[in-house]
Formats: C-alpha cells, structure tokens, sequence
C-alpha cells in the first residue's frame, strides 16, 4: 500500500552516522558488527540481525557502587548488523560526540553509548551539604564516541565559566571535563526552622566549561526513571 503524504513525512532517516535523531524524541543507531549500551528497556523497534543481552555493570567495584549509590542506569547491550531505535517517555534526546574526553551524566538522563566508552560512578561531596544528602552519585564516561542523553524538556546550556552557577541534583542533566560540581547547601536559621525556600542543596559548579539543565526535576515515571526540540551537542566538546 502506498503511504500518505501525511505518513511519508515519517519516514526513515537516511543519516550514515553511527548515531543519529530519527527526530527529537527518536534516536536512531546504525550496527555494523560493532555494539553500544542503552538503557534497559529503550528499544521500540530494530530492523536487521541484533542481539541483545544484559550489559552487567562491568566489574565487581562498580557493581558494589551500583548497589551503594543507587545510580548507574541498567543497561543492556545490543551488538550485530542493522538499526535500532531506541526512546525514553518521548523525551528529547541529544548527541555528544566525545574524543578522547570525559562527561559527567546524571543517570536517569542517559540513554545510550558507544559500547568502547568507559563509564564509573563516583560520588559528589561538599561539606554541610554532603553531610545533609548524603553524598550524591553521577556517571561519568570515558573515551571517545557517541553519547545520547535525554531531557525532561528543552535545556538550557550554562557557560559555567562566565559566572558562579548553580542547579538543582535532578536538574542538573551532564556537565563537561573541565568543570567541577560539589554540594552546596542553605543552613541559615530559616531553612533549619523549616522556612526555607524549599532548595536547600543545590549542585555548585566551577571551572572551565558547560553545564546542560533541563527544566524538570525529573520524571517520576520513565523506563529507567530520569526527560521534549532535540540537539547536536557535539561540536561544543571540541570549541
């Protein structure tokens, strides 16, 4: 059957990068016998000869900070010839390139990878508010490659060395290299009475670099819990 016009603006990219936007909601991943991890539970559909199989946490050091943190996406491993699509509650999903860099994730926020990037979980600290929340853990990813994340909404890019920034932990979507992120907290006599603004812990950054916040705290419902006009982030790693 011939398609509509109206069903025919839908159709298939035709993009030859390894990762690409079907559109905002949609990424698109092309396997040529190589492979990548998602999160679990992303595929909505796959055309070709793939295999999926249970990415495992890669180590017995960041399978105990997995079950310490609470954090680290769970993942699954797709490897073979073909293309899958992969999505997240039909939130907007974005593109990273990385070369041989680093980028720091919240994890609800991340929805896939090149399979040859290493990725850890370390633990954010920072005096009265490390005290208060109990550290907070993020993914941080390593090498060079495709990185795909998602947001709850259209973010905003802060140049985080332009002037002292701040975000909420849930708002806060991945920061790059340079920049380094800690605690801060509001102990003023208001927010120990329980008069406060209702954001007494916010993440600090500093240094050279860029940090991406989404308008949400998050999405409560989601597969893998963590974001609607998607973009290439890529070139920014290299400016």
């Amino acid at each position: 059957m011939a398609l509509t016009t109206d069903l025919q603006q839908y159709a298939e990219t035709s993009g030859l990068e390894a990762f690409s936007l079907q559109n905002s909601k949609l990424l698109k991943v092309r396997l040529d016998g190589g492979a990548i991890q998602a999160k679990r539970g992303s595929m909505v559909a796959y055309q070709g000869d793939v295999t999926f199989e249970h990415a495992g946490s890669g180590g017995m050091s960041r399978m105990i900070k997995k079950a310490v943190s609470g954090e680290g996406t769970d993942l699954m491993k797709m490897s073979g010839s073909g293309e899958v699509f992969l999505a997240d509650v039909a939130q907007e999903i974005h593109l990273v390139r990385l070369e041989s860099d680093s980028l720091t994730v919240n994890g609800p926020n991340l929805l896939a990878f090149d399979a040859d990037i290493d990725w850890d979980i370390n633990r954010l600290t920072g005096g009265a508010a490390g005290a208060l929340a109990g550290g907070l853990f993020n993914m941080t990813l390593t090498g060079s490659g495709w990185v795909a994340l998602v947001t709850d909404g259209p973010p905003v890019l802060l140049d985080v060395s332009s002037a002292p920034t701040f975000a909420d932990a849930q708002a806060a979507v991945t920061w790059s290299s340079g920049v380094t992120a800690g605690l801060r907290a509001d102990v003023s006599a208001k927010a120990l009475l329980g008069r406060s603004s209702g954001e007494s812990i916010q993440m600090a950054f500093s240094g050279q670099g860029w940090v991406l916040v989404q308008p949400s705290e998050g999405r409560v419902a989601g597969i893998g819990g963590g974001g609607g006009g998607g973009g290439m982030l890529g070139s920014i790693l290299g400016g």
